[in-house]
């Protein structure tokens, strides 16, 4: 029997789904055009949408792009293809494309009532403006106008503009007056306050939200034990409960990111092997993970074990970043390992192609100093290619202050006034190195540019009687220290 014809088939190209998948403007063209010859933009809202998207996505001017196609097009708009629009001026490189867009709509009346779709769009795009405030203060007015500003999704939006701006209490204060919240929500809170060094108000966000019925994702754990790491207190308490909840939620595996959040938590809080545990029994580890083992053994005077865990790293197969390397020097350090250190230093460059950075600087002027080789410290600061800060000048003062080299500390005083010159201290640090030397007069001669400069007494100098005297006139500190 003769074999039938093969069915040709009718259906046309998914041109929606094309849209999405073009990576130039000149390919979303062509898409353009075949929706165009086929009808599709006459009769279907949602390729029209796509075709919004895609092109808010790929131009170069977003706003201008998407305004284009809308008067374009042979439909009227539906504020679905509008708020698609949104989305994805929203989710651009740039993001404040959405807000003259979203003007435009307003004024021509094209979106004159924006409801609860639109809203956390804008309020994601303005939390990643340099400045969020202003403009979340004003979307939050005009949700509070529309009667949308206590929807979740709003609200949601408006903790998470808050927070990135700083204004961690006006986004509580949004989140309390929400009747019906949600585990989104509870979550963004816990974030925030995470993000906003609130560990406290974080552990306690999570507390209420597990009391409330709401199963924490991912994101909420991993938020709250990077709290828990950074509490002040209760944190390894708060670290240990959740450990339990994830261990039963999850039938006792951990993934990568919640195992290395659990590895952090622990050796933050010096839970050295709960943290060496949790470590051992993650089917698969990623370079945070190590990092963190690593810091936290360094941070609590383990260098040695620290190092050891660094080796087995590189045993491994695994490559090592710079904040590994900043871990390992900081073992080195507290081990007291020069020779270690400086081994590993210029492996920096030669063996893992990293630059060494201020971190990287700061643990060899450390180790440098503590063990009296000041000026091999204060070459390796002047020698770095990236600038010093005072911080790293500052412990080369602190070894200058316990080795009495008043010469090297002359000369980071300047440095460091130089970068900051409201920092007192480093006059009295100073001062007292010349005193221990018995140098009187150049104690003297700093008083006068202490009180020139109307800084706090150097200790010893008396402030008894009436009113205060008018200052002496001193010289700067460059002619005291010739």
């Amino acid at each position: 029997m003769p074999t039938a014809p093969l069915a040709v088939s009718r259906r046309r190209p998914n041109l929606s789904l094309l849209a999405d998948r073009c990576a130039t403007t000149r390919a979303l063209a062509r898409v353009h055009a075949a929706m165009l010859v086929s009808g599709r933009l006459a009769e279907d809202t949602f390729a029209a949408s796509r075709l919004l998207a895609a092109y808010a996505a790929l131009s170069p001017d977003p706003a201008a792009a998407a305004l284009a196609l809308l008067s374009s097009l042979p439909i009227a708009p539906n504020s679905f293809m509008l708020n698609t629009t949104l989305r994805a001026l929203a989710s651009s490189p740039d993001p404040a494309a959405a807000f003259p867009f979203f003007s435009r709509l307003r004024a021509t009346g094209a979106l004159a009532a924006p409801g609860r779709h639109t809203f956390p769009f804008l309020l994601k795009a303005a939390a990643h403006l340099p400045l969020p405030l202003p403009v979340a203060a004003q979307l939050h007015a005009l949700a509070v106008r529309h009667g949308v500003h206590l929807d979740t999704y709003v609200a949601n939006g408006l903790v998470r503009a808050y927070s990135v701006a700083g204004r961690l209490r006006a986004a509580r204060r949004v989140f309390d007056e929400v009747p019906e919240r949600n585990a989104n929500l509870y979550t963004t809170l816990v974030s925030a306050c995470t993000q906003n060094g609130r560990h406290e108000d974080a552990m306690a966000g999570f507390d209420e939200m597990v009391r409330e019925g709401f199963e924490p994702g991912g994101a909420a754990l991993s938020s709250v034990l990077s709290a828990c790491a950074r509490s002040a207190s209760g944190g390894l308490e708060m670290g240990r409960r959740v450990h339990d909840l994830i261990a039963a939620r999850r039938g006792g595996a951990e993934g990568a990111i919640l195992g290395t959040a659990l590895v952090d938590m622990y050796a933050k809080n010096g839970a050295i092997r709960e943290a060496v545990e949790v470590f051992d029994g993650m089917p698969e580890r990623v370079p945070a993970t190590w990092n963190a083992l690593i810091s936290g053994l360094a941070h609590h005077g383990h260098g040695e074990r620290a190092l050891g865990v660094f080796r087995r790293m590189r045993r491994e197969g695994v490559l090592p970043n710079a904040t590994t390397l900043v871990g390992a020097l900081s073992a080195c350090c507290h081990a007291g390992l020069l020779d270690e250190a400086r081994r590993l230093f210029r492996s920096m460059e030669e063996e893992f192609g990293i630059a060494p950075g201020i971190q990287h600087c700061g643990c060899m002027v450390d180790l440098l100093g503590r063990a009296g080789l000041l000026s091999e410290a204060e070459e390796m600061i002047r020698r770095m290619k990236c600038k010093a800060d005072t911080v790293i000048w500052g412990a080369l003062l602190t070894a200058c202050k316990n080795h009495g080299d008043i010469e090297i500390a002359e000369r980071v005083v300047m440095e460091m006034l130089k970068l900051d010159p409201s920092n007192h201290g480093v006059y009295v640090v100073l001062s007292n190195l010349y005193a221990e030397a018995g140098r009187w007069q150049d104690v003297d001669k700093l008083r006068k540019v202490m009180k020139g400069a109307r800084l706090s007494k150097i200790p010893g100098a008396s402030t008894v009687g009436g009113s205060p005297e008018q200052p002496e006139p001193s010289p700067p500190l460059e002619k005291v220290l010739v």
